[in-house]
């Protein structure tokens, strides 16, 4: 269940907000009069979303290279790899 609190939490309770989101590792909502207006989290899981997106996005453009037939036998990597 999604933790939504109202833009004033932010202002008046910044400490609880903190806490919230390092205590439960998950975004907390914030409402401007009454609609959904921004997500907060820790930095730690803003890096840890980052790093799996980041990880997400190499591994989908190895499979579109599988995808197009670019790839490379086991002899080939090796090579390029004693090059390195």
């Amino acid at each position: 269940m999604p933790i939504i609190r109202p833009s004033s939490d932010l202002r008046n309770n910044y400490n609880e907000i903190s806490t919230l989101c390092h205590k439960t590792k998950r975004p907390i909502y914030i409402t401007k009069n009454g609609a959904g207006d921004l997500a907060i989290m820790s930095i730690e899981l803003y890096e840890f979303l980052m790093d799996k997106y980041d990880l997400y996005s190499k591994l989908e453009k190895g499979i579109k290279s599988i995808q197009k037939g670019d790839v490379y036998s086991e002899e080939e990597v090796f090579d390029e790899i004693e090059k390195i």
